[in-house]
């Protein structure tokens, strides 16, 4: 089997698997994560076909619908690819790079690092940003029947990472907690490139909301 018949499989398990999903963590957010790691892999040394297979693959079981488990989404996929008889050292590579890639809050130490992850862990942060950014954050919290802003509640910048996971904040609030702090936590020249102007856009887009809400326009 060539390695564009396993990525060709790597999707329709995933898009099988994410049918139905939340409409920000859906096979659509893996198909963009997967085109930007695409991208953002042609400028940087790193293998590809690990990239592919990590980003197709990294949120395959997010632990945000499965009651906080963060070993399931690993374990679905190193039995995927296991079953397919992909190189040992591959699987592990993409399972640590499925259990290093998220956020999980503002004060968490990522454990491993690879330029491979990288790569993934930018194009995935783009996906949270800009204005696919804004409307993930704000399908979430409607998700979740959060409130769509509070001016007496106010951000938290100094959560715990079961503190961020257990969030009931209304959803401007994670533009502090997150997505504005992701311009500057990008790995590599492209994602940073990138970044920037999807920052700016979410920044015009918070002034517009705060004068809406204060009726000055």
């Amino acid at each position: 089997m060539t390695t564009e018949d396993i990525i060709n499989k790597t999707k329709a398990f995933v898009q099988e698997t994410l049918s139905g999903a939340e409409g920000g963590h859906d096979w659509f957010h893996t198909l963009r994560v997967y085109n930007n790691a695409l991208l953002i892999a042609k400028n940087e040394s790193v293998d590809v076909f690990t990239v592919s297979l990590g980003a197709l693959l990294h949120d395959i079981a997010d632990s945000k619908f499965h009651n906080g488990d963060e070993t399931i989404g690993p374990k679905i996929a190193r039995e995927f690819l296991f079953k397919h008889n992909i190189d040992s050292k591959v699987i592990e590579h993409v399972v640590k790079i499925i259990e290093n890639i998220s956020f999980k809050g503002g004060n968490i130490e990522q454990k491993f690092k690879s330029a491979e992850l990288d790569v993934i862990q930018d194009a995935d942060r783009l996906d949270a940003i800009g204005a696919i950014g804004i409307a993930r954050c704000f399908n979430y919290g409607g998700f979740k029947n959060r409130p769509l802003y509070n001016p007496e509640i106010k951000p938290n910048l100094n959560m715990t990472k079961e503190e961020y996971k257990a969030s009931k904040a209304p959803t401007i609030n994670h533009f502090y907690e997150k997505l504005l702090l992701l311009k500057d936590r990008m790995n590599t020249k492209t994602g940073q490139k990138l970044a920037l102007e999807r920052h700016q856009f979410m920044e015009l887009y918070l002034k517009q909301f705060y004068n809406e809400w204060n009726g000055k326009i």
